[in-house]
């Protein structure tokens, strides 16, 4: 006498009773199958859900040295006049870090979705020095949310230095040491 055994399809799936493949495994059987709803796969996530982007700090400083620098009004960013000084020797030192001055006056503190900005700027002479400060602070905040996508929660703008038409101007006359 013989007894009817399970019998298995051609997939290895153990067949169901009538004889079809059987839809889901049993409990415990120890099959590790996944099951994917239909119209849900990775692929109609939109892609800017799929992974982070992280913006340097650096790259934040430049985007706002540059956009600091595009106000009228605004002579250079940094400190008062040793600080620029030792800032353009820097620039001229081969390795000496000298980025063309791109975030030379700015700092930043960036998370994840926001970021703070610290400027120093040196103002032309006889620019109102508010208008250009509140230019200057709308228009790297402008920029920043544009270019980044962060949030600017603030732009703290420190006035350090003044800069006079004759600042540029050689001296007239004798040297006064020969």
């Amino acid at each position: 006498m013989t007894t009817p055994t399970a019998s298995t399809s051609k997939t290895g799936i153990p067949a169901a009773p009538n004889g079809s493949p059987s839809q889901s495994p049993r409990p415990g059987s120890g099959q590790g199958l996944t099951t994917v709803d239909a119209g849900h796969r990775g692929t109609d996530e939109p892609a800017a859900t799929r992974g982070r982007t992280i913006i340097a700090t650096g790259v934040v400083e430049k985007i706002a040295g540059m956009a600091a620098r595009e106000v009228r009004g605004v002579y250079a960013l940094g400190g008062g006049g040793l600080s620029r000084t030792l800032g353009a020797v820097r620039d001229k030192v081969p390795g000496g870090g000298g980025r063309a001055g791109l975030g030379r006056g700015v700092k930043v503190e960036v998370g994840e979705r926001q970021t703070a900005v610290d400027l120093d700027i040196i103002v032309e002479y006889g620019v109102p020095i508010q208008d250009c400060a509140a230019d200057v602070r709308e228009n790297v905040i402008a920029a920043l949310e544009r270019i980044t996508g962060l949030e600017v929660v603030e732009v703290n703008i420190a006035v350090g230095d003044v800069h006079l038409p004759d600042d540029d101007a050689e001296p007239d006359g004798e040297l006064r040491v020969q």
